[in-house]
């Protein structure tokens, strides 16, 4: 089953995405957050996201949402210190992060493919609220 690591510069922003999108998967989605600085600071460590997205790979795949900004320099980071046979299984999706996680989590609860679940998150786009 596809992956998810959730990236923010807040680890309590983190936390609450990856708890409404784990309302909507099963318990057998391996979903991670990766928010915030090891010292509990606003931003951002390619360290601790590289680390998320090993933790979520089961070998089918990782698909990242993240917030903004330096999010995506530290996740290409984070990306590149995965082995080539990891890098090659993963996903930035460019989604918004909370109706993307969902829609991400339904798709991988499901047991589609990488790019079929990265897709989905980036198909939130188009979600109207109203």
């Amino acid at each position: 089953m596809v992956g998810l690591v959730i990236v923010s510069h807040s680890a309590k922003i983190a936390e609450g995405v990856l708890e409404i999108a784990s309302q909507m998967a099963g318990s057998e989605l391996k979903l991670v957050a990766a928010g915030g600085l090891p010292n509990g600071e606003i931003g951002t460590d390619a360290v601790r996201i590289s680390n998320a997205i090993a933790e979520a790979d089961s070998g089918d795949g990782v698909v990242i949402l993240l917030d903004l900004g330096s999010a995506v320099l530290s996740t290409e980071t984070a990306i590149e210190f995965l082995e080539e046979t990891a890098r090659i299984r993963v996903r930035i999706a460019d989604a918004p992060i909370v109706e993307g996680a969902v829609s991400a989590a339904i798709q991988a609860t499901i047991g589609s493919p990488l790019d079929k679940v990265a897709d989905a998150a980036e198909r939130a786009h188009t979600l109207r609220k109203l």
